[in-house]
Parts: C-alpha cells; structure tokens; sequence
C-alpha cells in the first residue's frame, strides 16, 4: 500500500472525484443497455489503483460493470463492513437546468450535476476514505469490502440483486453503509441527525389493458385501450389509503422537532390525513404522506401505435411502496381497492416486489456512527429514520447484514431542500456536506474495525 504524503484534503479530493463520476455520465434509463457504468468502474478502478489496490469487477450485462475491492481484515472472527455506492445516475431534461446537468460544475461551494446527492458524493467519499486509509497504513480487523455497485436506478437487476444471486459470498458482510442520512434535525437545545435503518417496501406493478383496434376516424363505441388506460391512470391517482402509524413513525416525529400538538396529530392517523389535505407540498405534505401511507404512482405509459389507429394493448407501470409488514396479497388488495370495477379490465404483471426492510439500531456500527457525529457536533444525536425510497440496503439485508443509509451534511441544508434534489432538477450538494461526509465515514471504519 502506498505511504501518506501531506496534509490529507477529505472535502477536496472528495470534490475532485465527484466531478469526474458525474462527467462520466452513468445514466440508466431501465433498459439493459443504458447505465454505462463501465465508465465510473473504470475512473474507480484507476483511483483506487494509485493506492495498491486490487479491484475485481463483473459484467452480467455488457456495459453494466460493478466494481468490488477490499482490505484485507487481520482477524476473522471480527465484524466486517461493506461500503455500497452505486455508480449509475436517473435521466435528466436537459432544458429545464440551470447548468450542464453532467459538466460537475464548482459554482459558490457547490458540486453541480446529475448523482451529486444521489449517490455519487457518497460514492464519492468511500473511494476517498478507502484511498486514504490504505495511504495512512490502516489495517482493519475485520474485512473492509468497497462495492461500485450497477444498477441501483432500475432495482439492480444488474447490479445488487445479481451479486447476490450468483457471488453473495463476495458482498456478504455483517455490516453495510450505504445512502442516504444526514440530515439535522430536532427541537431547539436537543439536535438530532438522521440515519436510515430502513425503508418502504418496492413493488412496481406492470398493468396491461386490451382494446379493439380500429379506425381513429369511428370512436363511437370503440373499444380504446388507452381509453381505459385513462380510467386506470386516474383512479390510481386519485387513490388513498388510510394512514398507519408504523414503528419507526414516532422516532421520526420526534427528531422534527415540532411543538406537542402537531405532533399528535402526526401520529393520529385520522388527523393526519385532514392535516395533510391543507397542508402545500411546499411544507412537506408529500413526504410525510409517504412515510404513513403506502403509495401508488402511475409513472410510465405505452403502447399506443398512430394518431388515426385505435389501439388495442396500453401498458401503464406503476411505482408502488409498502409500509412495513405489507405483502404482495396487500398490494394487490390496493390496486382492487383503487380500481374497483376498473381492476377486472387489467392483467397485472409483477416487476418488482421487495418487501419494506429494517435493520436494528443500537448496534456496534450505531454505536461508532454516533461517536463519529459527536465530533463535530458534540451535541446531535443521531435517530433512526424510515427511508420512502428504496436502495441497495434492502439487498444486503436478506442477505444478514444490518445497513443503514448514513452521511453526515451541512447544518445549513434543509431537508425540502435536499429532498427536492433527489431526481429533480439543478441536483447538486455543498462542498462542506462532501467533507464532512468523508470524515464521519472514515472515523466509523477506524472505530468499527480498528
């Protein structure tokens, strides 16, 4: 391994290599030959290369390279850690930016461009703390795994979920840190960081609805596919199930920070479903919508063929995230549930479906990221969250470990703010939030595994 030399620079170096992944632009876009990830392995493969380490990489799909490289642990019967970032990023509208969404622009302290919060400065941060570990001459006790890991966007068919079908042995550990944490919080006089432990279930469902093709010129008692589709499209839409208040919800409650009454009414089912019908989706109705409500969203419809043919087969997909405890049985009574009449019109056909996973908090790895948070915020402590969106994590955890989506960003940074950067446009993040994400992982590892 390579000697350090100088002053090390976490915010710097960990900027510069950003910059570089999202150049790369590793954009999937759901078919098997989008992502490119081969692209960020690569720059990967080289940075970490500089510093003695020796990568392997797999490629179930051509393009679609996952990256793996580890040190080494001193004793086996210590706990071991794996640190998953995936490479690829969502599409982008050019038109609607403000920049270059994949030019990794430097502008007042900020990292411009498509993955900087989602995960590529995280992706980031482990590279550089990996780099600069084996610089500094760390050898852990137990084995430290780097996972580059392909296709996270589209549910890692091509990534994750095929690592664990066919080499679980190579990112098999006890212990895993991936996105996404961060996030100050709580009431005045007792700050609060959040750590993801767990998240909604993913159920994506594809629906399919059959017509009779016709002239477009004849629609007086047609048989419109995409007639039907609208129905479909529309009732989901329009579709709400009750609020539930799951374990996690009040720790969550609790970490905002609000004054008693609104908090009881977040924790009232009932209540809060009248406070979010007056609630703007500027103050946050949307997000806590998800975090009590499973949600159904109809993103993706094809199907139709001509503006002057009356198509037969419209295809609507649609984003569906379970609470915890929920099941497929579950989701299939909501899509009934919103349809009604409509749901015998529909052939449901399963994209995805993982259930809403948790890992226990108060763990060794908890107990080092709290430690690590104390540093430069003597005062936070840190509080288990439920993510709305899925990761990797939900992978690693059939296959035992615990995960927690972890980083450690600026106080200044809101969490509307944030939050509306993830696949939204101007995506960007701070380079104070970059720093001290690298130092927080790099003081977990040495801690965890020292």
């Amino acid at each position: 391994m390579a000697t350090s030399t100088g002053r090390w620079d976490p915010a710097g170096e960990t900027t510069e290599l950003l910059q570089t992944l999202i150049r790369n632009a590793c954009v999937n876009d759901g078919t098997p030959e989008s992502g490119h990830e081969v692209r960020n392995a690569d720059t990967l493969a080289s940075y970490l290369g500089t510093a003695g380490f020796d990568v392997e990489t797999y490629e179930p799909t051509p393009g679609r390279v996952t990256l793996v490289t580890r040190m080494e642990g001193t004793d086996p019967d210590a706990p071991s850690l794996c640190l998953n970032g995936h490479t690829d990023v969502v599409p982008v509208n050019e038109a609607d930016w403000s920049r270059d969404p994949f030019g990794g622009e430097l502008v007042d302290g900020e990292v411009w461009g498509r993955g900087a919060v989602d995960m590529l400065n995280l992706t980031a941060s482990f590279a550089v703390v990996l780099r600069h570990l084996a610089s500094s001459g760390f050898r852990p006790k137990g084995d430290l795994v780097f996972l580059a890991v392909a296709d996270e966007e589209h549910g890692s068919a091509h990534g994750a979920r095929w690592m664990a079908d066919h080499h679980a042995d190579v990112i098999t550990t006890d212990y895993v840190l991936t996105e996404n944490g961060g996030l100050h919080g709580g009431a005045a006089g007792s700050p609060s960081v959040g750590v993801n432990v767990g998240e909604k279930g993913v159920a994506w469902r594809r629906l399919r609805l059959r017509g009779t093709p016709g002239h477009g010129s004849m629609p007086f008692k047609s048989d419109n596919a995409l007639v039907k589709a609208a129905g479909v499209i529309n009732a989901l839409a329009e579709y709400r199930p009750a609020a539930r208040v799951h374990d996690l919800w009040p720790v969550q409650v609790r970490s905002l920070g609000l004054d008693d009454e609104i908090s009881r009414i977040l924790l009232d089912p009932i209540a809060l479903d009248e406070l979010l019908d007056d609630l703007p989706a500027s103050q946050g109705a949307p997000f806590l919508y998800s975090c009590t409500h499973t949600t159904l969203s109809p993103n993706v419809a094809t199907g139709s063929m001509k503006a002057n043919v009356i198509p037969d087969e419209v295809v609507v997909e649609v984003d569906v995230r379970t609470l915890p405890g929920e099941t497929s049985e579950d989701v299939d009574a909501h899509l009934r549930a919103a349809l009604g009449d409509r749901y015998d019109q529909v052939d449901v056909e399963v994209m995805m479906d993982d259930a809403a996973s948790i890992s226990p908090a108060h763990t060794p790895l908890w107990d080092a990221l709290q430690r690590a948070v104390s540093g430069p915020f003597p005062e936070a402590t840190i509080e288990p969250r439920l993510a709305v969106g899925f990761t990797d994590a939900r992978i690693h955890r059939e296959l035992g470990a615990v995960s927690y989506g972890a980083g450690l960003l600026a106080p200044t940074l809101s969490a509307a703010d944030f939050g509306s950067r993830f696949h939204g446009n101007d995506e960007r993040i701070d380079v104070e939030s970059l720093g001290l994400t690298t130092r927080l992982f790099d003081d977990v590892v040495r801690d965890l595994l020292g």
